[in-house]
């Protein structure tokens, strides 16, 4: 791969997982994948939000820095880049769409605190899908807690993304519509997915539209 260091994200059921996960096995990576699943707030969280909200966010912060400061510092002589299925600042995407006011401007201090050690990603790569294929894609994959994820929720923390990336001109990033391909079980699909992804970016924004 062309970049030390590549970030997966987009929404969720977007596939990050799914293809950080096979672009490090192919390509001899060292793959991160945030431990989502172990938060005991998540499932609290969709079925109270204005409650769990803010220790959610907390918990979230304090493991995605733990993990990323742990494995970016970590040298491993076998694998020739890293790749992970998360950027951290997805920590104030979500934040800002979830808190009040008075919890998000704390939130935002403490990150920045925090964030200033770690190293950014050399490309990061947002999957945007729509919003009714999010919910096929979370539909098949069964958690029992994601059922009670609602389309507008999905919808506010797309829009999210979007206004984010698009300040951020100061980042290798790339935002690639995977509404029409499938990248899990066509292999086409998926090889011409990583030729566009080891592109040589300059800094900023790129797009690009895939046809199935």
């Amino acid at each position: 791969m062309n970049y030390n260091y590549i970030a997966i994200e987009g929404n969720i059921g977007a596939g990050k997982t799914s293809l950080a996960t096979r672009i490090a096995e192919q390509y001899n990576g060292k793959l991160i994948l945030e431990q989502f699943e172990d938060n005991s707030f998540l499932p609290k969280f969709y079925k109270d939000p204005d409650k769990y909200a803010f220790p959610l966010e907390m918990s979230f912060l304090a493991e995605r820095y733990q993990q990323l400061k742990d494995q970016l510092t970590s040298h491993d002589l076998f694998s020739s880049f890293i790749i992970s299925d998360y950027f951290i600042n997805k920590s104030l995407i979500f934040a800002r769409k979830n808190l009040e006011p008075a919890e998000y401007n704390l939130y935002y201090r403490l990150f920045h605190i925090i964030n200033s050690s770690l190293p950014k990603p050399d490309l990061l790569v947002y999957l945007h899908v729509n919003v009714p294929k999010l919910q096929q894609n979370i539909e098949k994959r069964g958690r029992d807690y994601e059922k009670l994820i609602q389309q507008s929720y999905l919808e506010k923390i797309q829009e999210s993304y979007l206004d984010y990336l698009r300040q951020r001109e100061d980042m290798r990033i790339l935002i690639l519509d995977t509404n029409n391909i499938d990248f899990v079980a066509n292999e086409m699909d998926y090889r011409r997915l990583v030729e566009i992804i080891n592109k040589d970016y300059p800094k900023g924004i790129h797009r690009d539209y895939l046809e199935g």
